[in-house]
């Protein structure tokens, strides 16, 4: 069986939570849970505990995906707040993805990032973000609305031959969209994959295009799919392509 660490997202102490008010919660989303529980793979979510505890979990699993959640704080990519009372980030869960990235690549272990992922990982490689799409870009597209949620959608353009186009097999896709932050400076070693179609905003990119670690990150939440099914693209081509890496790398020949 495959096991798959899954970054953790972080629920801080808040005396007025009724249950465990003044502790902090690692959870993991349950649709991205649904999606990475294919057939053959255990979903394990990765603790946030000191290292000598967190070394030898991370050495039992063979690849990772990092999910979605808080933003990104600008000090992990070294630019100042534009609002830090609005957008502060979350600088902990960064240090504790940016660790685990770190792991992964190096052991070049397969990665995939899912929106934060998709961040966080262009940071891991030097990368830098637009801190609110609406306020820096006045983009004419919608790509984040907190009450219509993951119910938001645009299309996105697949630069040719590359990765998705070469697992969809075409230059469009339609897909949702739950990102007020986005790139602005993409990271070293970093191939654009897919663009958004009305304002350009990169939306998909792999590391050199996977000829060496397989690293694959989309600024959309594919297990996020099944609330606009049949209006957005099938996410299953996103997770099969990591899986498949994972397969080659851990039952390859020596």
């Amino acid at each position: 069986m495959l096991k798959i660490g899954l970054s953790a997202c972080f629920m801080y102490p808040d005396p007025t939570r009724v249950v465990f008010g003044h502790k902090s919660l690692t959870y993991m989303e349950n649709d991205m849970a649904r999606y990475v529980a294919c057939e053959g793979v255990l979903p394990v979510l990765i603790p946030d505990v000191p290292q000598d505890k967190l070394i030898p979990i991370l050495e039992q699993l063979d690849g990772i995906v990092f999910q979605g959640g808080a933003d990104i704080c600008p000090e992990t990519y070294a630019e100042p707040y534009l609002d830090q009372t609005r957008w502060p980030g979350d600088k902990h869960r960064d240090a504790y993805e940016l660790a685990l990235a770190d792991f992964f690549f190096k052991k070049g272990l397969p990665i995939l990032g899912i929106c934060r992922g998709f961040q966080l990982i262009n940071a891991y490689f030097g990368g830098s973000l637009h801190q609110d799409i609406s306020t820096v870009l006045q983009s004419p597209t919608e790509h984040r609305n907190a009450q219509t949620y993951d119910y938001v959608h645009h299309g996105v353009t697949l630069i040719e031959g590359g990765w998705l186009a070469s697992l969809y097999g075409k230059q469009q896709l339609e897909v949702n969209s739950v990102h007020h932050q986005c790139i602005k400076a993409l990271g070293k070693d970093l191939r654009v994959e897919a663009r958004s179609t009305t304002d350009g905003i990169i939306e998909a990119y792999t590391y050199q295009g996977l000829k060496n670690n397989y690293v694959a990150a989309v600024q959309w939440h594919p297990e996020f799919s099944p609330t606009l099914k049949g209006v957005v693209d099938e996410p299953n081509p996103i997770i099969e392509s990591f899986l498949a890496a994972v397969r080659e790398k851990k039952f390859k020949s020596p």
